[in-house]
């Protein structure tokens, strides 16, 4: 395993000082003219994010839990890549590379890593025990920031494809969601000898808004992503065209990049109108606290502007699960993934859960990377 350094997260009191000063002088804008969420997160929520940031909030709680793990960097075509190393003490393991999206982060995982590395701990079975690698995207945590334009969701995916080989894992699986999902696609593409299949909960399709004979989940799917497109896709729009604008905003107020993020997990959770119906308020500030002190809302951001809508939609021909999770952006149906995922071998729609699956339903989606990937075999 040759160009592996061990990695310790050690954020410098200072950064955690300049944040609680920042936060003490914050300049707030006025209440929003609405009783819901539909002018973007309300004043009366963010002052209480801000004083949990400020007063409550414990960024060495975190550290100190991630330090516990195994985690390491690596230069790939010059940017570091951060990344956890999990080693199953199972002989039957089979090696798993999950990739994250945005407003995500490898912290999403958390809750899944101990289930899927150490199933018998767990009430499982040895044989759904997995070897787990789980890379930051660059620009995004503690990986570094590209400095050059080019890395795309496809030179992530050879990039992935690389550090797989640096560990010593010849053959293996993928697994994603948002842009995770476009980089496993994409692996799934540009990798078919080497990637034994993925396992995705947002497959990336197109649909035929003009087709005739739509089945009803097919009519709802088109109406939620028109929604989107309506109303919900104007960060999208930002961060593919001028992320470079947007960031001097995010990087430059915490309290900026907590809205720019939290109205998102507000807008794709399962949350029943409120994102801590779902997650604690310390797991949002986690997600948060993992932007802000890495400075990452301008360097998150050019991924949309390197690849967003500058996708194709070339045949898979590694075998494919998908879970469809029903508060998900965008749900296709099983006609649709399989214009695209030719060996499309499992296909489940859950009940609950939406964009954030594994940080939304943790037991859920253990269990759909297990039977996803048993059926691959």
């Amino acid at each position: 395993m040759t160009g592996l350094r061990p990695f310790t997260i050690d954020v410098p009191e200072i950064d955690l000082e300049d944040l609680r000063s920042r936060l003490e002088r914050s300049r707030l804008p006025e209440r929003e003219t609405v009783d819901d969420w539909s002018q973007g997160v309300p004043l009366a929520y963010m002052r209480e994010i801000r004083d949990s940031w400020l007063n409550d909030y414990d960024w060495r709680e975190l550290e100190a839990k991630l330090n516990a793990q195994p985690q390491f960097l690596t230069e790939i075509d010059g940017v570091e890549v951060h990344f956890f190393h999990h080693v199953s003490p199972h002989a039957e393991a089979r090696p798993l590379v999950m990739t994250h999206g945005w407003p995500g982060s490898i912290l999403e995982f958390q809750k899944v890593i101990a289930p899927l590395v150490d199933p018998p701990a767990f009430g499982g079975e040895p044989a759904d025990a997995f070897h787990l690698v789980v890379p930051s995207l660059p620009g995004y945590g503690f990986s570094g920031k590209p400095t050059r334009h080019g890395w795309s969701v496809e030179k992530i995916a050879d990039a992935w494809n690389e550090l797989m080989g640096r560990l010593g894992y010849e053959l293996y699986y993928a697994q994603g969601g948002d842009w995770g999902s476009a980089v496993t696609t994409a692996i799934g593409v540009r990798h078919p000898k080497r990637c034994l299949g993925i396992h995705l909960n947002m497959p990336t399709v197109r649909a035929d808004p003009k087709a005739t004979d739509l089945t009803d989940q097919e009519k709802d799917a088109l109406l939620a992503l028109k929604y989107y497109r309506d109303w919900d896709s104007g960060y999208s729009k930002q961060q593919s065209t001028r992320p470079q604008t947007l960031g001097y905003a995010l990087v430059d107020s915490p309290l900026g990049q907590a809205a720019w993020i939290l109205e998102k997990f507000w807008s794709w959770m399962d949350c029943d109108g409120h994102p801590e119906n779902v997650l604690t308020r310390t797991e949002l500030l986690d997600n948060v606290s993992w932007y802000w002190l890495t400075a990452s809302g301008a360097s998150s951001a050019r991924l949309y502007w390197e690849s967003f809508a500058k996708g194709g939609n070339e045949p898979v021909e590694v075998p494919v699960g998908c879970s469809l999770f029903p508060k998900e952006i965008f749900r296709a149906s099983r006609r649709w993934a399989e214009a695209r995922y030719r060996r499309l071998v499992y296909w489940n729609r859950l009940e609950k859960g939406g964009h954030f699956a594994a940080f939304e339903r943790p037991e859920d989606f253990v269990r759909e990377v297990r039977a996803a990937i048993a059926a691959m075999a």
